[in-house]
C-alpha cells in the first residue's frame, strides 16, 4: 500500500512539473538560507560554552558615576581578587587579567609584533579550560618571567610542541620562561590570547589602590552559591575598602558621595552572558550583540514561514483541480483514510526532495555565508547529530500542514457533488491563499524596510562629521620600539613629499587607547566640581594633523614653556566644567592613584568635540595635554600615488630600525573597521531580504499561473467580446496588487517599531527612519508583484480565444 502511494505521488508530481519544480524551489531555498541563520545564531550562542565550570564563573563589573559622568567598566581594582578570597566564602577562586597591549619577541633576526598578549594570574588555568599540553597548570604561571603559549605559538617560534624550560626574548632584551603550552583557545571565547604572562612579573598586579580600576577579574562561585546573594555584600566591601581611600583623596565617604548622586558599585555578569550581553568599557575581546541574534532569528523564522506558505499555497490552489479525482476515487470505493494519506504522502515526498536540495544548497552556500559574516562555519559530523534530527521532524511537520487542506477538506467532498462541478471554487474563493499571499508579502516588506533603514544608518555613520578628517591620514604603529629614535623618525617622515603634516602620539580617534582620569576646580578636590574625563598626550600637530577646529583659544605651541601645563578641552567638557569662557581657567589633576600629587593646569583651548567612541556612544570629556607619547605617528599626506609614499615612509623606518617589523593601517580604514560588525550585518539582511523576496514571488508566480488557468474561459469570452491585452491583464492583476497593498498597511508600522526597539535605539548618533523608505518598500513589492504577475497576466491575454472555447 505504502509503495502504491509513492508511486502515485511521484506520478502527480511528474504530471505537474512547473508547479512541483516552485514548490520544491521555493521550499529548500527557504530552508537552506533557515540553515545558515541557525549556524550562524547557534555560533553566536556557543560562545564560552566549552568551559566546563561555565555556569560557575562571574566577572566583576565595575560601575562608577563621578565628576558628571557615569560609566560602566569590566575592569576592577587589583587587590579586589584577594579580597574576594578572605571576604566572601562564595567564591572558590578568583583570577585577574591585566591586557597592557602587545610586545615584541625575536625570531632569529627577525622581530614580531605580537598583540594577543595578557597577564594572568596562576589560578587561570583551575577556572578556565585551557587544556595544557605541556607543563604543569597549577604552578605554570607561578614564578616572574614565566609564560604560557598556545599551540599554534609553540609551532610558530620553535616548530613544536615541546618547548617548556625554552625561553622567548621581548623587546630586545626581556627574557621569558615558557613554562607551559596549552592548546589553541576555541573562537567561540570572548577572549583569545596566545600568550598568557605570569601576573608576578607586573608590579602594577601589587599595587594597593582600590580607586584605579585596571584588572578584569573572574571569580569561580562555589556549587550551590548564590550569585545574588554575592552581590547583596558588594556594598560592604566598597565602604570598607573604597570608602576611606575616597576620604582621603576627595575627603567625602561613600555615604556622602551617594547623597549627591554618584556612585561606585560592582556587579557580576555570567560568563555565558559575556559575548552577547556586556558592552562595557575595557572589554577584553569584541563581544556579539544580542539584538543582532533576535533580528536573524526572526529572520530565519520569517523565511522558513515565506516558503512553508508558498508549499501551501501552492498546494491548496491546486487542490480543486483534484476535486473530480476525489470524487472518482471514492466512487470506486476508495475509503478516505487512503485519500487523506495520499494527500499527506505527496506533500511529505515534495517537502523530503526540497529538505535535501536545501542541505546540499546550505553547505555550497556556506563558505560565501562565512566570508560575509566573518565567521568559520562548518558542517562537522557534530552538526549533523542535531541537524538530521532537525530536518527529519521539519520534514513530517511541513509535509502534513501544507498537505493538510488538500487531504482533510477534499477527502470529505461527496463523489456526486464533485462529479457535477460543483465545487470548484476558484481562484476568487481562496480566502486562505488571500490570506498566506498578504502574509507573505507583509514578511517581505517588513526585512525591505530592515534593509533600507540598516543602509541608511550605515550611510549615516560614513557621511557624519565626526569632528576630524580621517582621509588619507597614515598611521605608522608601535614607533615607541625604535625608541630614541622615534622623535627623528618623525622628522625625517616630515621632509618626504606629500607629507602635509605629522603627529606622534598613541591617543587617535581611531585607535581604541583610553586614559580616564578625573580632574577639580579647586585644589581642595572638591568631589561637587569634579570632571572625569578621557586625558590624552599630544603634541602641537595633533590639532592640524587631524584636521580639528579650535573654537577658542589656541592650539598648543613648541615656543612656549609653560604649554608643558597647559590643557586643550573638548566642548563637552567645558559644558561639563560650566565655564562662561573656559581660557585660562585652572584646573588640577592628581598625578598618582591617591593623590598625593597634584598638578595644576590651565586651559588653553577649547575643541570642537569629535567621536572616539563608537556612535553608539555619546561624546564624553576629553582633555589633551602637551606630553609626549610614542604609540604612534600619524602622517596627514596628498598625494594620488599613497603606495609610493608608503614605500618612502618604510624606507626611512628600516633606516632607522633594521629588522623592525614596519606596521601600518590608514585612519579611514581604521574607521570603518570599527563599524565592521555593522557592515556584515548590513549585508547578510541585504542577502536575507533579497532571498525572501524570491522565494515570494515563486509563490506568487505559481498562484498567477494557476489563476490564469482558472479563468481561461472567462478570458476567451471578454477578448471575443472586444477586451484589449491591457485591460485583461489589469483584471488577472488587481486582486494581487490589492494584498499587497494590505501587506504594505500592516508591515509599515510594525517594521518601524521593530528597526527603532531592536537596531535604532542602540546608537545614541542615527538616523531617523525617512518616509521614503516606506514609500520605496511598499512601491518596490508592488512593482515586483506586478513583474511576477504580469507574465503570466499577458500570457493569458495573449492565448487565442478559439483554443479556450474549442469545447463550449
Amino acid at each position: 500500500m505504502i509503495k502504491n502511494f509513492i508511486k502515485t505521488a511521484f506520478r502527480t508530481l511528474a504530471k505537474n512539473k512547473g508547479f512541483t519544480a516552485i514548490n520544491v524551489l521555493g521550499l529548500a531555498l527557504g530552508l537552506a538560507t533557515c540553515m545558515l541563520i541557525v549556524f550562524y545564531v547557534i555560533d553566536e550562542l556557543s560562545y564560552d560554552r566549552f568551559n566546563i565550570k561555565a555556569d560557575r564563573i562571574y566577572r566583576v563589573n565595575n560601575d562608577i558615576k563621578f565628576g558628571g559622568n557615569s560609566n560602566s567598566f569590566a575592569v576592577s581594582p587589583a587587590p579586589l581578587a584577594a579580597a574576594f578570597l578572605s571576604e566572601f566564602p562564595e567564591a572558590e577562586q578568583v583570577v585577574r587579567f591585566r591586557d597592557r597591549g602587545g610586545f615584541q619577541v625575536k625570531k632569529g633576526d627577525q622581530k614580531i609584533k605580537e598583540r594577543r598578549v595578557i597577564y594572568a594570574d596562576p589560578t587561570v588555568f583551575s577556572i578556565f579550560t585551557f587544556p595544557m599540553i605541556q607543563g604543569d597548570p597549577s604552578t605554570a604561571l607561578k614564578d616572574p618571567r614565566s609564560i604560557v603559549i598556545n599551540e599554534s605559538t609553540a609551532k610558530k617560534y620553535f616548530n613544536t610542541v615541546n618547548v617548556v624550560g625554552k625561553t622567548l626574548t621581548v623587546n630586545d632584551s626581556v627574557l621569558y620562561k615558557v613554562t607551559g603550552v596549552i592548546k589553541d583557545i576555541p573562537k567561540q571565547a570572548h577572549f583569545n590570547y596566545d600568550f598568557f604572562i605570569s601576573m608576578p612579573s607586573l608590579p602594577e598586579s601589587r599595587e594597593i589602590s582600590w580607586v584605579s580600576n585596571n584588572f578584569v577579574t573572574y571569580v569561580l562561585l562555589k556549587n550551590g552559591a548564590s550569585p545574588k546573594a554575592l552581590e547583596a555584600k558588594f556594598p560592604k566591601i566598597i565602604r570598607e575598602h573604597v570608602g576611606p581611600q575616597l576620604q582621603a583623596i576627595i575627603h567625602l565617604s561613600v555615604d556622602d558621595l551617594e547623597k549627591q548622586g554618584d556612585y561606585f558599585r560592582l556587579s557580576l555578569t555570567p560568563l555565558l552572558d559575556i559575548h552577547l550581553h556586556s558592552n562595557k568599557e575595557a572589554e577584553l575581546g569584541m563581544n556579539g550583540n544580542i539584538e543582532y541574534v533576535y533580528i536573524f532569528s526572526a529572520v530565519a523564522i520569517f523565511i522558513l514561514l515565506i516558503a512553508c506558505v508558498n508549499f501551501m499555497n501552492l498546494s491548496t490552489a491546486r487542490s480543486s483541480n483534484r476535486a473530480r479525482e476525489v470524487g472518482v476515487r471514492k466512487v470506486l470505493g476508495s475509503p478516505r483514510k487512503f485519500l487523506i494519506a495520499q494527500f499527506l504522502s505527496e506533500s511529505v515526498i515534495v517537502t523530503f526532495i526540497a529538505t535535501v536540495i536545501a542541505v546540499l544548497g546550505a553547505w555550497l552556500m556556506l563558505p560565501l555565508f562565512n566570508h560575509i559574516a566573518g565567521k568559520e562555519l562548518l558542517f562537522s559530523v557534530q552538526t549533523f547529530t542535531w541537524l538530521i534530527p532537525a530536518l527529519l521532524i521539519l520534514i513530517v511537520v511541513i509535509g502534513c500542514l501544507a498537505g493538510s487542506y488538500p487531504a482533510f477538506f477534499l477527502s470529505a467532498f461527496q463523489p456526486i457533488d464533485v462529479l457535477k462541478g460543483k465545487l470548484s471554487a476558484g481562484f476568487k474563493g481562496g480566502w486562505l491563499r488571500s490570506s498566506l499571499v498578504v502574509f507573505q508579502f507583509f514578511i517581505s516588506i517588513c526585512l525591505i524596510i530592515g534593509t533600507l533603514v540598516i543602509y541608511n544608518q550605515l550611510k549615516y555613520i560614513q557621511s557624519k562629521d565626526l569632528g576630524y578628517n580621517r582621509d588619507q591620514v597614515l598611521i605608522v604603529q608601535n614607533v615607541y620600539n625604535i625608541g630614541k629614535q622615534t622623535k627623528l623618525f618623525k622628522k625625517e617622515v616630515e621632509k618626504l613629499p606629500d607629507v602635509l603634516n605629522v603627529t606622534l602620539t598613541g591617543f587617535l580617534p581611531t585607535e581604541g587607547n583610553n586614559n580616564s582620569t578625573t580632574l577639580f576646580e579647586d585644589h581642595t578636590m572638591d568631589s561637587k566640581k569634579a570632571l572625569s574625563s578621557q586625558i590624552w598626550s599630544v603634541d602641537e600637530n595633533y590639532l592640524p594633523t587631524l584636521g580639528m577646529k579650535i573654537l577658542a583659544g589656541r592650539n598648543f605651541s613648541n615656543q612656549m614653556a609653560t604649554d608643558s601645563s597647559a590643557v586643550i578641552i573638548n566642548e563637552t567638557a567645558a559644558k561639563k566644567l560650566g565655564f562662561a569662557d573656559p581660557i585660562n581657567k585652572q584646573l588640577y589633576m592628581p598625578m598618582d592613584n591617591m593623590a598625593k600629587i597634584i598638578k595644576p593646569v590651565h586651559i588653553i583651548g577649547v575643541v570642537k568635540d569629535f567621536n572616539f567612541h563608537s556612535l553608539r556612544d555619546n561624546i564624553t570629556p576629553v582633555v589633551l595635554q602637551y606630553q609626549d607619547d610614542w604609540g604612534a605617528l600619524a602622517v596627514k599626506v596628498k598625494t594620488a600615488n599613497v603606495s609610493a609614499l608608503l614605500a618612502r615612509v618604510k624606507d626611512k623606518w628600516n633606516e632607522l630600525a633594521p629588522g623592525q617589523e614596519f606596521q601600518y593601517s590608514f585612519m579611514d580604514a581604521d574607521f570603518k573597521a570599527a563599524y565592521d560588525t555593522e557592515q556584515r550585518i548590513g549585508a547578510i539582511f541585504i542577502t536575507f531580504t533579497s532571498l525572501a523576496i524570491i522565494i515570494a514571488c515563486l509563490g506568487l508566480f505559481g498562484l498567477a499561473a494557476y489563476a490564469a488557468e482558472q479563468r481561461t474561459k472567462e478570458i476567451g469570452i471578454r477578448k471575443v467580446l472586444g477586451a484589449t491585452v491591457s485591460t485583461i491583464v489589469a483584471m488577472l492583476s488587481k486582486d494581487f496588487i490589492k494584498l499587497v497593498l494590505i501587506a504594505i498597511a500592516l508591515a509599515s508600522p510594525l517594521a518601524w517599531w521593530a528597526m527603532q526597539k531592536l537596531f535604532l535605539q542602540s546608537f545614541a548618533y542615527r538616523q531617523d527612519i525617512q518616509w521614503w523608505v516606506f514609500a520605496a518598500s511598499g512601491g518596490g513589492a508592488i512593482i515586483i508583484a506586478f513583474i511576477t504577475v504580469s507574465y503570466q497576466s499577458i500570457k493569458a491575454a495573449l492565448s487565442n480565444p478559439v483554443n479556450s472555447l474549442r469545447s463550449e
